[in-house]
């Protein structure tokens, strides 16, 4: 057991949630809580990512509304994006359809000291371009037998690779869906093809799992997190992601401020330039 593994279990959530409340939303003021303390321990994980000059990808799947974003964010809100670098790639271009199907993605590869991580990945053609017929049949099925041997290379080149797939419900998938349609800050997050794929849940359903059967491997397995409650997963998955890659927290040494060089002193208030109205 790492070290930040074990700071984690002495700090378990405390006893003011009961066995009979699992079974409801967690309330803020818990996942609050409970996330700083995860991502203290993503900040250590940062640290010793970078001396150690590992590379880790984490790849994100799941279905449309599971929560991917949110966790994501919360992954990433406190470390430093030259570390923790997110790529969300768009629909390939002409060209891009024309590459080996890997091919962008393999652009970007972490180097040492990074982790990168997907918002959605390669895993596109088993689920969407599959069921929406973006693919041949003939690409869909090569895809599923190469699959696992080119995560074997990767693994094998000494890239640490996490496969995460959230799972949501179908109750709890119609309540964020018809929540993006309803509430303006959200309507960016309902494409088209959102609803496609809400209208196909069951195709969704079997590309998913022959994706799991063809592609869940020892040496790339991937870590299903129960998503109907958005803080739960976030939290658990970041758990998780702590536990699968290990390290210790790194000791830095006690910084203290310097004094201000005042034989260089200056008048450095500004005068007569643009401030932004003070509207608040």
């Amino acid at each position: 057991m790492h070290e930040t593994e074990q700071i984690m279990l002495d700090e378990r959530p405390e006893a003011e949630e009961s066995e009979g409340e699992r079974g409801k939303k967690l309330k803020r003021k818990i996942y609050e809580r409970e996330l700083r303390k995860l991502q203290v321990g993503l900040c250590h994980l940062q640290e010793a990512v970078r001396q150690s000059g590992e590379r880790v990808i984490v790849v994100f799947e799941g279905r449309d509304a599971a929560g991917k974003g949110g966790t994501i964010k919360a992954i990433t809100e406190r470390v430093s994006p030259r570390v923790f670098r997110v790529v969300a790639l768009p629909a390939p271009s002409d060209r891009e359809k024309s590459q080996m199907f890997l091919q962008r993605y393999i652009a970007h590869f972490p180097a040492a000291g990074e982790i990168v991580i997907f918002d959605r990945s390669w895993y596109n053609r088993a689920g969407v371009e599959h069921v929406m017929g973006f693919c041949s049949k003939a690409e869909y099925r090569r895809f599923l037998e190469l699959c696992p041997r080119i995560e074997h290379f990767i693994v094998d080149g000494g890239i640490r690779l996490i496969k995460f797939w959230l799972e949501v419900g179908k109750p709890e998938q119609k309540r964020r869906f018809e929540a993006r349609i309803a509430d303006p800050l959200r309507h960016w997050k309902l494409s088209p093809m959102d609803l496609e794929s809400y209208g196909r849940w069951y195709d969704f359903s079997r590309a998913r799992d022959a994706m799991l059967a063809a592609t869940d491997t020892e040496e790339a397995p991937w870590h299903i997190v129960r998503s109907d409650d958005k803080r739960r997963a976030r939290l658990n998955c970041i758990a998780h992601l702590l536990h699968l890659i290990p390290h210790k927290a790194v000791k830095r040494e006690a910084v203290s401020l310097p004094k201000r060089d005042r034989d260089r002193a200056y008048d450095d208030a500004l005068r007569h330039r643009r401030f932004v109205p003070e509207l608040y």
